[in-house]
C-alpha cells in the first residue's frame, strides 16, 4: 500500500492492528476492528492502519481467506487493499507491515507510533501463530521484525530515521513476560502493554489508543489509563459479562532499566545453579518456595507448560524470605525483586477471577518469567514452540537454573 510523504494534519498517534484471524479466534476477536473505528470517530487524533487476515463475510464471501489493509480516520477507513492471504507468523510480513504503519505516522506527522499484535500467544514461546504448519513467530522474531520494520522505514525515508515504535499492545496470551520484555526493549521499543495470563478474546479493547493518544508526556498515566481501560472493559451481558483478562501490565522497557534487570536475572540464577548444584537441601527449598507461587494458566491442571510461567516479583520475594537460602541466593533474588518491579508503570490484577473458576490473581501484579521446578515444565508442549531458545534464557544463564532445579 502507497502512502503519501506530504504531510497530514498532524495526530498525536499512529496505531497498527496487525490481527491474524486465520484461527479459531477470528470472528470473537473481530470486534477490535470495530473499537478502533468508534475510537477514531471519539479521537481524530489517532490514525489506525490495519492489516487483518481473515475469512470473515465482508467485501468477500464467508469462508474467502484473505489479507486486507487500510487505514482507519475520523470513523472512515481508506480504499481497501485485498491480496491472497499472508502469513502472519513471518517476520518479514510483520516488518513490512511495522514499516507502513511507520510510513503512515510519518506521513501524518504522528507524535508516537505503536503496534498491537492481535492473534494467538505462547509467553517467551512466541506469538502469531501460522495456523497451517502450528508454528508460532518466536517472541524474539516478533521483536526483531518491529527493528526490521523501522531500518526499513529510516532507509526508504532517511529525512524520518529516527522515527522508532514506541509501544507494542500484545492481544496475545502470556505476553508480559521478562523474556519479551527484553527483546523489544533491545529492538528500540519502550513500552509493552500485555497480560501475565491467558486472556479472553476479543481481547485488549482498541479504546486503549485513545488512553495513549491523549497521555503522550505522562508515561505513568498512559499506563494507568491503558491497564484501566483493558480492566475494566466488558464484554458480553447480563451474567455472562466478561472482561478480558485477569490480569494487565504496561511496562517501562528502558534500556539502562532492562539491562538492570537481565543482570540481576542472571544473578540470581548463577547463585541458585551454584548453591543448587550439589546441595539438595538448597534445591528441595528453592522448590518449595517457588511451589508457593503459582504459575500462569491457573484455570488449568493438565500440565501446560506455563504452570512455570510465574510471577516474577511473587517468586523472587519467596526466596528474598526464605532463612533456609544461602545469603547469596537471598540477596541476589532481592536484587533481581528489585529490578522487576522497576519496568512496571501500571499493573492490576483480579481477586478472583470468574471465568477462571474465580481463580485469584493477587500476586500476578507484573511480568512473569520461566521457573520451572520439574522436568516436565520445560518446553513440554509442542517441539516447534520453545520458551528456553530465547537470547534472554541464554543471556540470564537460564540453563543454569533448568539443571538446579529440573
Amino acid at each position: 500500500m502507497q502512502v503519501s510523504s506530504a504531510p497530514q494534519a498532524s495526530t498525536a498517534l499512529a496505531f497498527g492492528i496487525f490481527r491474524d484471524g486465520e484461527n479459531n479466534l477470528d470472528r470473537i476477536q473481530a470486534p477490535v476492528i470495530d473499537q478502533a473505528i468508534r475510537t477514531s470517530v471519539s479521537d481524530p487524533s489517532i490514525v489506525f492502519t490495519v492489516e487483518d487476515t481473515t475469512a470473515r463475510r465482508g467485501n468477500a464471501p464467508s469462508g474467502v481467506w484473505r489479507t486486507e489493509q487500510y487505514t482507519i480516520r475520523n470513523g472512515e477507513t481508506s480504499a481497501l487493499a485485498v491480496a491472497p492471504p499472508v502469513d502472519m507468523a513471518s517476520r518479514k510480513a510483520l516488518g513490512a507491515f511495522v514499516a507502513h504503519t511507520l510510513d503512515v505516522a510519518q506521513a501524518t506527522g504522528a507524535k508516537q507510533t505503536w503496534i498491537e499484535l492481535v492473534d494467538h500467544g505462547g509467553g517467551d514461546g512466541g506469538g502469531l501463530e501460522n495456523q497451517v504448519n502450528g508454528k508460532m513467530m518466536r517472541a524474539d522474531d516478533m521483536a526483531g521484525a518491529i527493528a526490521d520494520g523501522v531500518a526499513q522505514h529510516g532507509s526508504a525515508h532517511p529525512e524520518d530515521a529516527g522515527r522508532t515504535v514506541d509501544g507494542v499492545v500484545a492481544n496475545q496470551c502470556l505476553m508480559a513476560t521478562l523474556g519479551f520484555a527484553s527483546a523489544l526493549s533491545h529492538a528500540g521499543v519502550k513500552y509493552l502493554a500485555a497480560s501475565p495470563e491467558v486472556m479472553l478474546a476479543p481481547g485488549v479493547p482498541s479504546s486503549v489508543a485513545h488512553a495513549i493518544a491523549a497521555n503522550g508526556d505522562d508515561p505513568k498515566a498512559m499506563a494507568k489509563a491503558v491497564v484501566a481501560t483493558t480492566m475494566h472493559q466488558k464484554y458480553g451481558v447480563g451474567d455472562t459479562a466478561y472482561t478480558p483478562a485477569a490480569a494487565f501490565d504496561v511496562l517501562d522497557l528502558a534500556p539502562e532499566k532492562i539491562a538492570t534487570m537481565e543482570r540481576a536475572v542472571r544473578s540470581v540464577n548463577d547463585a541458585i545453579g551454584t548453591a543448587a548444584k550439589d546441595d539438595e537441601s538448597v534445591r528441595s527449598a528453592v522448590r518449595h518456595d517457588l511451589n508457593t507461587v503459582d504459575g500462569m494458566a491457573r484455570f488449568d491442571d493438565t500440565g501446560m507448560p506455563w504452570h512455570a510461567d510465574r510471577p516474577a516479583l511473587a517468586s523472587y520475594a519467596a526466596l528474598t524470605a526464605d532463612s533456609r537460602l544461602p545469603e547469596a541466593v537471598r540477596a541476589s533474588a532481592a536484587e533481581a525483586k528489585a529490578a522487576v518491579g522497576a519496568l512496571v508503570l501500571a499493573h492490576a490484577e483480579s481477586k478472583a477471577y470468574a471465568p477462571y473458576d474465580d481463580a485469584s490473581y493477587r500476586n500476578a501484579a507484573g511480568p512473569t518469567t520461566h521457573l520451572p521446578t520439574s522436568a516436565d515444565q520445560v518446553d513440554s508442549w509442542a517441539p516447534q514452540v520453545s520458551e528456553t531458545d530465547t537470547a534472554f534464557f541464554k543471556a540470564t544463564h537460564g540453563t543454569r537454573l533448568d539443571a538446579a532445579l529440573a
